[in-house]
């Protein structure tokens, strides 16, 4: 009433807890269940961590699905944060397909990718040879599996990443998709550490060519996300005692031999008298003399045999034609491109040996087997007799 606050009023105030009668307490307490409570948050420096796992594992994968699409795949750097599967339920697009990785060796526990349905079916288009625009239709068990198999690669990859971080061995079981709708098809027995304990959320934007721009999230419980970054801290910090070590183990430079100071004017050197020559010992010096060439002394130098190198291999190209292409061009390239080349048809076909422009020939089939008729030698001089 007096406008002064009393000790429980500003206790409640620094902890949270909303005003004096209370009435945004229950919304504080859901929300230290939900990120505090001590067993369910993250220190800065574990969440810069996971955030660094995530961004090398995920670049790792995301070369891997390059690969398996023959698209431009660019995954950003991921976002994390904290998360309950009620906000899943009520933010993310419905049905999604949850696909589970657990790890068998090198680390106890297991996270969820969770990718919208269209993506996947686009993903799974492109895996088999289509153009990325076959989504209509239900999303079936071909899916399912192919897009098992495409993150049984992708997460492989990301797991021979993390290997290198926390220096041991990590596998993992092959990936088990699901198509989830959050509110409806839950299987409760996969997923129960999620769905009863809040867990970190690590948020992606995903482009695959011009065909994808969306949203994936990776799910790990708090207790797999702080495994994770003491393997990190622990592999940092054997790095930091080893560089320690190597660098006491190492020799001291040795010291750089001391000259003595220039001796002073008017001042003796070496004990010896201002103007007295040294006794030093006497120098022949003669000039130098060269044994002549000349009087049969050396042998000609034989030409060499030439039947020595005969059975020398070398290496016999057919060039059918040249082109120039661009990174990009190249990265376009797919089953079924044409690549145009600067000859024309009919023209003569170029041969190389080791690299060297030799002869120019026509193709031939001689049964199963191309062959090269040759029809003219560019170099009709002998370079070996030349040299």
């Amino acid at each position: 009433m007096d406008g002064v606050l009393s000790q429980d009023e500003i206790n409640a105030l620094i902890n949270g807890g909303g005003d004096a009668s209370g009435s945004e307490g229950g919304g504080a307490a859901e929300d230290t269940s939900a990120e505090g409570g001590g067993g369910n948050t993250l220190t800065e420096d574990e969440k810069d961590a996971i955030g660094e796992i995530s961004n090398i594992s995920m670049g790792s994968a995301a070369t891997t699905l390059f690969a398996l699409v023959n698209r431009k795949v660019e995954i950003s750097t991921p976002i994390v944060s904290y998360s309950t599967w009620s906000d899943i339920e009520e933010t993310y697009e419905r049905p999604c397909v949850f696909i589970r990785i657990a790890y068998t060796v090198g680390l106890d526990g297991s996270n969820i990718l969770v990718l919208k349905e269209r993506d996947v079916k686009i993903i799974t288009d492109l895996m088999m040879g289509g153009d990325g625009q076959n989504v209509e239709g239900e999303l079936g068990e071909l899916h399912l599996s192919a897009i098992s198999e495409a993150m049984n690669q992708m997460m492989g990859a990301a797991s021979t990443s993390l290997s290198s971080m926390l220096n041991r061995m990590i596998d993992i079981s092959p990936p088990v998709a699901d198509l989830i709708n959050p509110q409806d098809d839950v299987d409760e027995a996969s997923i129960d550490e999620f769905l009863t304990h809040p867990f970190v959320l690590i948020k992606f934007r995903m482009q695959i060519g011009d065909l994808v721009d969306s949203e994936i999230m990776q799910l790990y419980p708090f207790e797999f996300a702080r495994e994770m970054c003491k393997g990190v801290s622990a592999n940092m910090e054997e790095e930091t005692d080893s560089v320690a070590a190597a660098a006491q183990a190492a020799p001291p430079p040795a010291a750089a031999p001391q000259q003595a100071p220039p001796p002073q004017m008017g001042q003796p050197m070496g004990g010896q008298p201002m103007g007295q020559v040294y006794n030093q010992q006497p120098v022949n010096v003669q000039p130098a003399q060269f044994q002549s060439f000349s009087g049969g002394q050396f042998q000609q130098v034989q030409p060499e045999n030439i039947d020595l190198i005969m059975d020398v291999p070398l290496n016999v190209t057919v060039e059918l034609g040249r082109t120039n292409k661009t990174i990009s061009e190249i990265l376009d390239l797919s089953p079924g491109k044409i690549i145009e080349l600067d000859k024309i048809a009919g023209e003569p076909i170029d041969v190389l040996v080791n690299g060297k422009y030799v002869a120019r020939g026509e193709v031939v089939v001689i049964e199963e087997s191309f062959g090269v008729r040759i029809t003219e030698i560019i170099n009709t001089v002998n370079p070996i007799k030349n040299s």
